[in-house]
């Protein structure tokens, strides 16, 4: 299916760096309604650039092409034929042979830095790091240092950002086709390209020196690690290619509870390899009812997430299928994580309402119930996660 209201993307020097006011202004209003569930729920949200929504390039920019803040400066947009070029102001050429070539506005300072932390998509690494600290407190049998824990976290999330960053820079082309990403602050042009890679690298760079002064090197070699399994696995090779993608490229995201054993006993067993195989079923279900929501995105962009390729009903009784895999596998973790009774009750709890709203699903495979399933998987994870470190902390004494 073709996406429509597809933006017009303002050129310079070779890259794609922006919308036109027009195209951005139907994006937002059609965009609205379906993004405003995503932040709500702190899911890949972005947030708007430029004051009304407006990504930054347009600001002061009228309908005629003409910059409102200097109206003899020439404006680079697009013509019909699509190519890129300098649009006179009522002044005409003699305007344009005494003006300074400005291609567009430098963004201010306060909206770059902005864009950065949009980057590392903070909502996710929120997300991941929900899994971290419970997992250190389980490892520990009660509360680890706060030092431990800050740094810890630190490193993990700077580890986190960089690779979400790189993976920005990679998907910048297919971010732009989609609804949910077409205000990404390398599609709107905020951030350029080049600077975002350096960003990114720079990031990960200092998240390595960091766990490895701090916490210890099998932490900083694990959080690499999975920065490299996200990067090359995941989006450089199965996410275009692979109704398998987020399967697969799930290990990346359940690599924090590795990170968070490893951090206190500079080792790891078989209770964080639990984990991480709690965490690595969950990711299908969690991520194949977002992206029933969105399956006309991914078809326009050409990635095979599975909805976009399947039916509903196939993708249901996939989601289904890993559900009940990850039920099996938060209870078997009572005996092998040592765990009692609080995490008992909530992992048997949490774990039959995800059933029943996955076999809800796949009765009626709507848009709606995706959502409801998507919502819970997160309330899913943070529940219990927060139970397991509740668990080990009353059981503790503490």
């Amino acid at each position: 299916m073709v996406l429509e209201g597809r933006d017009e993307l303002v050129f310079f020097a070779g890259w794609p760096i922006g919308a036109s006011k027009t195209r951005t202004s139907q994006t937002n209003s059609s965009a609205a309604d379906g993004d405003e569930h995503l932040r709500e729920q702190g899911h890949e949200g972005d947030a708007a650039i430029g004051p009304r929504g407006e990504s930054w390039q347009t600001h002061g920019v009228d309908r005629t092409g003409v910059n409102a803040n200097s109206p003899s400066a020439p404006v680079v947009t697009t013509d019909d034929s699509g190519q890129a070029g300098p649009r006179l102001s009522a002044s005409g050429p003699a305007a344009l042979a005494s003006a300074p070539m400005e291609s567009v506005a430098q963004p201010p300072l306060a909206a770059r830095l902005r864009g950065y932390v949009a980057l590392t998509k903070p909502r996710i690494i929120e997300l991941l790091l929900i899994t971290t600290v419970p997992t250190m407190i389980v490892a520990e049998r009660g509360l680890p240092s706060w030092w431990l824990m800050v740094a810890t976290v630190v490193g993990g999330t700077g580890a986190a950002g960089g690779a979400n960053a790189i993976n920005m820079y990679v998907d910048r082309d297919i971010d732009a086709l989609m609804r949910r990403t077409r205000n990404r602050p390398l599609v709107t042009g905020l951030i350029q390209p080049r600077n975002a890679l350096i960003f990114a690298i720079g990031l990960e760079a200092l998240a390595f020196v960091w766990l490895w002064a701090f916490v210890n090197l099998l932490s900083a070699v694990l959080a690499v690690a999975a920065c490299l399994f996200y990067v090359f696995i995941y989006t450089l090779w199965l996410k275009r290619r692979s109704t398998s993608n987020i399967v697969i490229g799930g290990a990346a995201g359940a690599a924090p509870v590795l990170i968070g054993w490893s951090a206190v006993t500079d080792s790891l067993a078989w209770a964080p390899v639990l984990l991480f195989a709690i965490i690595f079923f969950w990711t299908p279900p969690h991520f194949w009812a977002l992206a029933i929501r969105y399956e006309e995105d991914y078809s326009a962009a050409d990635v095979p997430m599975l909805p976009s390729v399947v039916s509903r009903h196939e993708t249901a009784v996939r989601i289904l299928v890993y559900t009940l895999i990850v039920w099996a596998l938060t209870i078997a973790f009572i005996p092998v994580g040592q765990m009692g009774w609080i995490y008992g009750v909530l992992a048997v709890g949490l774990g039959g309402f995800f059933t029943y709203l996955s076999v809800q699903l796949l009765r009626d495979p709507t848009t709606a119930r995706a959502m409801r399933l998507f919502t819970f998987s997160i309330t899913w994870v943070t529940l219990l996660f927060a139970g397991m470190a509740l668990d080990q902390l009353v059981r503790s004494g503490l």
